[in-house]
């Protein structure tokens, strides 16, 4: 897997407004941790980092390349992005460093590909998951799984020991759930006309229990007893 550059520098923890200073000039504050080492404060360009974000989304491992020599050549993966609440800016980053010859364990997208026999009969693809959780070495972390849908028919399911792995690449997980299926068509509601007839039928009808309205003749006064 080709992997994404990214400038930094070792940063001050102190005083307490350097964090401050360092986003008002352009930078973003972040930290390098990992079971390779004591984590490291740094710093990269809040620039450089927004136009390498969409390659590190695909390709998920950044090669850091700086001036000090304990940072420089390592290969991390972001771990975790801080945002501001209006704007989503990254405001603090943490990377973890990886051993590029131990596997590790990664969250990685599933991409949906073909069209499920099931839609032919009105069926609807609903997806599960968007994600599986597999363990690989650091440079073969897929960009995405693909997902054939193509066989799947209304009501049919498929999970994940079904799925499709290329190399060293192992799913993990401790049951064998669904990741997508094929919904059965939506039943339509009954006519309206339908229900506006069953309304006017019953309309005229008396109350259940009620005695029917007597008629005009019957209605009346019978003559006194003498």
């Amino acid at each position: 897997m080709e992997t994404v550059e990214l400038g930094c520098e070792k940063r001050a923890i102190r005083p307490k407004g350097v964090l401050n200073r360092i986003r008002r000039e352009g930078g973003v504050p972040a930290i390098v941790y990992g079971n390779l080492g004591a984590p490291t404060p740094i710093q990269i360009s809040g620039a450089e980092f927004k136009a390498r974000m969409h390659a590190a989304a695909r390709q998920r491992l950044l090669r850091l390349k700086s001036s000090s020599p304990d940072l420089d050549g390592k290969h991390v993966i972001i771990k975790e992005l801080q945002r501001t609440p209006v704007g989503g800016h990254v405001v603090h980053a943490d990377f973890y460093e990886v051993d590029l010859n131990k596997a590790l364990r990664v969250s990685v997208p599933l991409k949906f590909t073909g069209r499920a026999a099931g839609l032919v009969d009105g069926g609807i693809l609903q997806p599960l998951e968007r994600s599986v959780e597999v363990e690989c070495l650091p440079l073969e972390i897929p960009e995405a799984i693909e997902v054939d849908v193509t066989p799947l028919k209304v009501h049919d399911v498929m999970h994940v020991s079904a799925l499709q792995f290329s190399g060293q690449v192992k799913p993990i997980f401790d049951t064998d759930y669904p990741v997508v299926t094929v919904l059965p068509p939506t039943v339509a509601e009954a006519p309206v006309a339908a229900a506006a007839e069953a309304a006017v039928t019953a309309e005229g009808a008396p109350a259940e229990g009620a005695a029917a309205a007597p008629s005009a003749e019957g209605a009346k006064e019978a003559p006194p007893k003498k």
